[in-house]
């Protein structure tokens, strides 16, 4: 095990390697800000396009954090392959074991040359239990925040109502043409008559997982990955895959085609989908951002607000791995 730079210190740090894939697994299903995005088996998929630079703490041989990411010109990155990500800790960890965990990783990477750290947090409705130990330390070592998202969400126990007439229309259009939604186990008749022909025209892109990849993602969890497609007699109109965790159902892709956006499947969809997934403490919309968090897409804005979504960020800083030493003697 590479010990961090303090040989008194009980807290050491390592690169992570294949073999610790079931020490890092178990420590994810456990700890309280994580999900299964953090599983190796989800970050790997895509390991020909990052190179990982994950990071394990450990306290007297304990290991009490991880520290998802990959190295690209020299800088230590959340891993780019991730919706969010951050320092993910136990769920016993103190704050004051967080300072030490936090200070001897920045440290660490300084002594490899990595002078920056760019650190993507998870949104806090994704969080087990409470966990902002490292919104803090982000200040004490005077963090730069490059970047703010906005996500749009509904609590469900606090669900407002429908605030638009045109959702409305779009739901009652939705029923007088008989649409219906189905989950489904394959995704593609959504990717290919749907997702990627909207994508292409819209943006002339292409979406973030293949057809294979979001497949073999969804052999490895087929408990959080689920594809609800809308239909007007057997023609696939508009669909969304959704990410699902303990907390939070969150709709990763969102499309229709024009037979959908002319019969309301959307509105129809959402509808139905923010009833199936009551039972979770949130629904996530996803972000309304562009061009790195400076635009918001107003329209989509509107649409996730009219049912009921209200906003919560998603934080993106840059550290500088030498201010590990204004980590030194903060309590009085």
């Amino acid at each position: 095990m590479k010990k961090s730079n303090l040989s008194t210190d009980p807290f050491s740090v390592k690169k992570f390697t294949a073999e610790d894939k079931p020490s890092w697994d178990n420590f994810i299903r456990t700890a309280k800000n994580s999900t299964f995005l953090f599983q190796r088996d989800f970050m790997d998929y895509h390991s020909d396009r990052f190179k990982d630079h994950s990071l394990l703490i450990y306290k007297n041989e304990l290991l009490i954090a991880v520290l998802p990411a990959n190295i690209l010109d020299g800088e230590l990155h959340s891993h780019q392959g991730l919706t969010y990500g951050g320092l993910v800790l136990g769920r016993k960890v103190t704050f004051e074991e967080t300072i030490q965990i936090f200070k001897n990783v920045l440290s660490f990477l300084k002594n490899e040359g990595i002078a920056v750290l760019n650190l993507k947090l998870l949104p806090k409705i994704y969080h087990q239990l409470p966990s902002d130990e490292i919104d803090y330390l982000l200040f004490l070592v005077k963090a730069a925040l490059i970047r703010r998202d906005i996500t749009s969400c509904v609590e469900n126990e606090n669900r407002l109502k429908m605030a638009s007439s045109n959702r409305l229309r779009g739901i009652k259009k939705g029923i007088k043409n008989e649409l219906g939604v189905r989950e489904e186990a394959h995704f593609k008749s959504f990717w290919e008559e749907v997702l990627e022909p909207n994508l292409k025209l819209a943006h002339n892109q292409k979406p973030v997982h293949s057809l294979e990849e979001i497949a073999l993602l969804q052999s490895r969890f087929s408990e959080n990955i689920k594809q609800f497609n809308v239909y007007k007699n057997t023609e696939i109109v508009a669909g969304t895959t959704i990410f699902e965790t303990d907390k939070v159902a969150h709709a990763q892709y969102i499309s229709a085609n024009e037979t959908g956006k002319q019969n309301g499947a959307l509105d129809f969809l959402f509808n139905h989908l923010l009833e199936h997934f009551s039972h979770k403490k949130y629904f996530d919309f996803g972000i309304v951002n562009e061009k790195q968090g400076t635009k918001i897409n107003q329209g989509l804005l509107h649409w996730k607000e009219t049912f009921g979504g209200r906003s919560i960020v998603h934080d993106f800083y840059e550290i500088k791995t030498e201010n590990h030493q204004l980590l030194n003697n903060i309590f009085i």
